[in-house]
């Protein structure tokens, strides 16, 4: 199974959450979640990603987004997954708003690090399967196995 090696996810950064508010609601409550569970500055997280989105959309499209950016604060890539109840407007590549979103916020420094973690991020998330698992998961223990290493461990 696949799973996303490179980044940190705290059980309490898996989160399934209203759709309400749009995309800047989303990236303030990203920036939130990242202050509760990673003790970075909830504005320069919501800063950081709405700079990238307004380099072009991070929605990749089938209604998945992965907003990113780059942190003084952090030593390694810590990431947020969200879940929305009713999918949002995200200027996706495919016009298709979004309802599964993963953050992922890494050191600035970090360049080839968070290129790796992108780049797992989005194969992850490009396996139709997994995608649909999400989706149908039953809750936040359910997202947060799916997600994290976890699932290996108890395959063995």
């Amino acid at each position: 199974m696949m799973t996303i090696m490179s980044v940190r996810l705290d059980i309490a950064a898996v989160r399934d959450c209203p759709g309400d508010g749009g995309k800047d609601e989303i990236l303030r409550t990203i920036g939130k979640i990242a202050h509760e569970c990673y003790q970075l500055d909830a504005e320069t997280v919501r800063a950081g990603l709405a700079a990238r989105e307004a380099l072009g959309s991070t929605g990749f499209g089938r209604e998945i987004a992965i907003p990113h950016t780059k942190l003084d604060d952090l030593d390694r890539c810590v990431g947020i997954f969200l879940r929305l109840s009713e999918p949002v407007a995200f200027d996706s590549q495919d016009g298709k708003p979004v309802g599964l979103i993963f953050a992922l916020l890494s050191p600035a420094k970090g360049g080839v690090e968070h290129l790796q973690a992108l780049a797992e991020i989005s194969r992850f998330l490009r396996d139709d399967n997994m995608v649909a698992k999400l989706r149908g998961a039953s809750g936040q223990d359910a997202l947060y196995v799916l997600l994290s290493k976890q699932r290996e461990r108890r395959a063995a």
